[in-house]
């Protein structure tokens, strides 16, 4: 015969298990009914009885998730705008007044191009002088940073995150690497930290606008001789940390041989064909894309026209 308190443990144990079924089963009707809500705001179903043609498109929800961009890369938005937007760029460059001396040559009519700019030695102060002479100026984002994967790989990211420790706690720092270039002999090249991700880019693409420099092109290899503007005229080297880098003249239709992020920095100065030869840490991306635009900096120590 059983106990009258093991009867009642037995039944309030009967009870819980309902209780908790019940629990669960409302917890997934409710999540059936989040996720028909988000497919029929995805699909831009209305509420109302009409149909989707009988709704106007400005009327109709507009989704936008950030993640991988289209044009952007990481970091983008998923509609393809990527990852700045030129609305933005064009009001500032219409609101802008110069402020420093070269700033208001240009905006006089003095210096039409940025050939011109750069002949003058001046220190380009304001990133605007860059967009107002040079519209067609095209941005790369070097992925410096890494979290590590579940497989035992690295992510990349956009931004490098470092940490400081301190009395009242961690404080992070975030770092990022652009380049910039008109893939026609313009190329530059910063890094910008900030606290936030996206001030850290938005200075790091301001400093790489006034850190542009022209960049000598040619035909050095003796495999072609054609003596165009598709490679560059001699060999030339450069090093930043531990990373050294060597650029030697290539023929037509070598392509650019080379690791992802020197390949953008290259590209980006309209260079087509070249070989690449690395040593040290070259893992270090940022070390790396510097010491190819140093390498391209070197070329202009050479006197005289190619």
């Amino acid at each position: 015969m059983m106990r009258k308190d093991e009867k009642k443990g037995k039944k309030k144990e009967e009870g819980t298990k309902e209780e908790v079924k019940k629990s669960k089963t409302e917890e997934i009707e409710e999540k059936d009914k989040v996720e028909e809500a988000i497919e029929k705001v995805e699909k831009g179903a209305p509420d109302t009885e009409a149909t989707n043609n009988d709704v106007k498109e400005s009327e109709r929800p507009r989704i936008v998730r950030w993640g991988r961009g289209g044009k952007g890369g990481r970091g983008g938005r998923r509609d393809g705008r990527g990852r700045r937007d030129d609305s933005r760029a064009e009001e500032r460059l219409k609101n802008w007044v110069p402020k420093t001396r070269l700033g208001k040559r240009v905006m006089k009519g003095e210096l039409k191009t940025i050939g011109d700019v750069l002949k003058t030695g001046e220190i380009i102060l304001e990133s605007e002088i860059v967009d107002y002479l040079v519209p067609d100026l095209k941005d790369e984002v070097i992925y410096i940073g890494g979290s590590p994967g579940k497989g035992g790989g690295i992510r990349r990211t956009a931004t490098k995150r470092t940490v400081r420790m301190h009395k009242s706690g961690r404080r992070f720092k975030l770092t990022s690497v652009i380049a910039v270039g008109n893939q026609s002999g313009i190329i530059g090249i910063a890094k910008a930290s900030s606290k936030e991700h996206r001030n850290a880019m938005e200075k790091a693409l301001d400093k790489a606008k006034m850190n542009i420099i022209r960049v000598k092109t040619g035909c050095g290899s003796w495999e072609c001789g054609c003596g165009g503007g598709h490679s560059i005229p001699f060999k030339t080297t450069a090093r930043v940390g531990s990373v050294e880098i060597v650029l030697y003249p290539a023929p037509k239709g070598v392509g650019i041989v080379s690791a992802a992020a020197a390949k953008k920095i290259l590209n980006l100065a309209g260079i087509k064909d070249i070989w690449v030869k690395t040593r040290g840490q070259t893992s270090t991306r940022g070390n790396l894309a510097v010491a190819t635009f140093e390498a391209l900096k070197n070329l202009n120590r050479a006197k005289g026209d190619l």
